[in-house]
C-alpha cells in the first residue's frame, strides 16, 4: 500500500496539538504556540515494513512518532544491517539533517502500522527563530543521543558480545520496555536477527547468551517476545 499524505485541517487541529504538548522538545511552549506548530504539521501513514526514508535522501523535515513505531538502521553495501534504535508515539527523529542540511545519515522503516507528524524546514526552522527555547532543548536532546552513539562506539570497541548484549537489552527495556505489575518488563517484538544486528555478533552468538540467561532465570523468550524478569539483575552484569 502506498503512503497516505494529508495536511491537518481544522477538525484534528486539537489532537495534534495535545500530540505536540507531549513531545520533550515543545513541552514547555504556550498553548498558542503549540496551535501554530499544529497548524504547520502534515501527516502521513506508513505500513509495517515502508520506508520513511533512505540514507542519502534529502533532509527536508522533522518527524514526530503519532502511532506506531520506526526503526533507525544503517545498511552495509552487502545488505547487513544494523540497527541504532527505535522511536515510539512521542519521539521525534530526523533532526540531523533538518539543521544542518546534509543528506539523511541512516534508513527509517515502520515496525507496525505508523503515523507520522512532518515539520518542515521551510516551517520549522523559522518558528524556531521565533521561539528559541525549542532549540536549546532540541540540542540537549541531540547531546543525548550523540552520548549514546558515543557510547555504542565504546562498547563494539571495549566490551565482549555478553556485555554488549545485556547493554542493548538494558537500553531495550528503556526505549520499548512495557512495565508489568510484578516489576518484570516486556520487550514486544524483538527477533535474534534484530538484536544481533544491533549488538553486532552473529545470531548464533546472541541465541548462546539469551539460553545462558533464560536458564538462570533473568528473561524468557516467547515467539518474538522478551520478557525482563529482574533488569536490575540483568544491570548487575555489567558492572
Amino acid at each position: 500500500m502506498r503512503q497516505k499524505t494529508g495536511t491537518t485541517g481544522s477538525s484534528n487541529t486539537t489532537l495534534t496539538q495535545g500530540l505536540l504538548a507531549r513531545v520533550p522538545i515543545f513541552g514547555e511552549l504556550p498553548g498558542d504556540a503549540l496551535a501554530e506548530l499544529a497548524a504547520l504539521a502534515q501527516r502521513r501513514r506508513f505500513d509495517k515494513g515502508e520506508v520513511v526514508f533512505h540514507e542519502g535522501d534529502v533532509g527536508a523535515a522533522l518527524y514526530i512518532v503519532a502511532r506506531g513505531e520506526v526503526k533507525i538502521i544503517l545498511r552495509s553495501l552487502e545488505g547487513k544491517e544494523a540497527i541504532l534504535g527505535f522511536r515510539k508515539p512521542g519521539d521525534f527523529f530526523g533532526e540531523m539533517a533538518l539543521l544542518d542540511d546534509e543528506p539523511r545519515s541512516a534508513d527509517v522503516v515502520a515496525t507496525e502500522p505508523s503515523e507520522v507528524l512532518i515539520l518542515r524546514r521551510d516551517d520549522f526552522v523559522p518558528f524556531i527563530e521565533r521561539h528559541p527555547r525549542v532549540a536549546i532543548s532540541l540540542l540537549a536532546i541531540m547531546s543525548r543521543r550523540l552520548r549514546s552513539t558515543t557510547q555504542l562506539l565504546h562498547d563494539a570497541s571495549f566490551l565482549d558480545i555478553r556485555s554488549r548484549l545485556v547493554r542493548t537489552l538494558l537500553s531495550l527495556v528503556d526505549a520499548r520496555g512495557e512495565l508489568r505489575n510484578d516489576g518484570s518488563v516486556l520487550i514486544p517484538r524483538l527477533f535474534q536477527n534484530e538484536l544481533a544486528n544491533m549488538v553486532g555478533a552473529t545470531r548464533e552468538s546472541i541465541n548462546k547468551w539469551l539460553k545462558h540467561y533464560e536458564r538462570r532465570g533473568f528473561l524468557r523468550l516467547d515467539r518474538g517476545r522478551m520478557l525482563i524478569n529482574a533488569p536490575h539483575r540483568l544491570r548487575m552484569e555489567i558492572f
